[in-house]
């Protein structure tokens, strides 16, 4: 199967120098690249919203040392005080 593409000048020469310098052809590295692209889409596809954010959870610091065990009672405080 064959695919055209447009693309700014500076990305096709980008592309045209790194072709060379790896010993390959612009049609290789692109290849290469689209198969890349539908393997993380396929993959992102999969997961589910908590494994696209687990990365992210628990990463900010409240400065209370006990959010986690008493999250109901800091919670009712927070509440209280507004």
């Amino acid at each position: 199967m064959q695919i055209t593409i447009r693309m700014p000048d500076h990305h096709f020469e980008q592309l045209e120098r790194i072709a060379a310098q790896m010993g390959l052809k612009k049609s290789d590295i692109t290849r290469i690249a689209i198969k890349k692209f539908i393997e993380e889409q396929t993959i992102d596809k999969e997961k589910t919203p908590f494994a696209k954010a687990r990365n992210l959870l628990g990463i900010v610091e409240s400065g209370i040392a006990d959010l986690g065990k008493n999250h109901r009672a800091h919670l009712i405080r927070k509440l209280k005080e507004s």
